[in-house]
């Protein structure tokens, strides 16, 4: 039990810092009201993970402890549905309810169909 507390706590280490490093980027490369950083840190986290699920579906592609590396603790730190939520908060408190609207329906909406995409290309390959 240990040993995978030590995969996953890795894996949302490095995740976490991928994720801060990414969002910035991203969030200083189009300033703008729309958390774009987030935004695309979650579609591609949800892509990963079904990616990552998918290659694990795959018989001995991977190990149990680099699924729950990659996909418990790697995604997990990467995505991150709180900054998600006060990120709409602060939409609704700002008045920006058109961006809030869009905001919310697209990285649902894209979100489940990177998931699908990110596990479907393992089916195809």
């Amino acid at each position: 039990m240990i040993k995978i507390l030590l995969f996953i706590g890795s894996g949302s280490f490095l995740g976490g810092i991928s994720r801060f490093l990414t969002s910035r980027f991203i969030q200083n490369t189009f300033i703008a009201s729309f958390p774009y950083g987030t935004f695309v840190v979650n579609i591609l986290g949800c892509f990963l993970i079904g990616l990552f699920y998918g290659i694990s579906e795959r018989g001995n592609a991977m190990s149990s402890e680099l699924r729950m590396f990659l996909t418990v603790g790697f995604c997990g730190g990467f995505t991150t549905f709180s900054t998600f939520a006060n990120e709409n908060v602060a939409l609704l408190r700002d008045g920006n309810i058109f961006y809030f609207a869009l905001y919310t329906s697209l990285s649902v909406f894209i979100g489940i169909l990177a998931t699908y995409l990110g596990n479907l290309i393992t089916k195809i390959i």
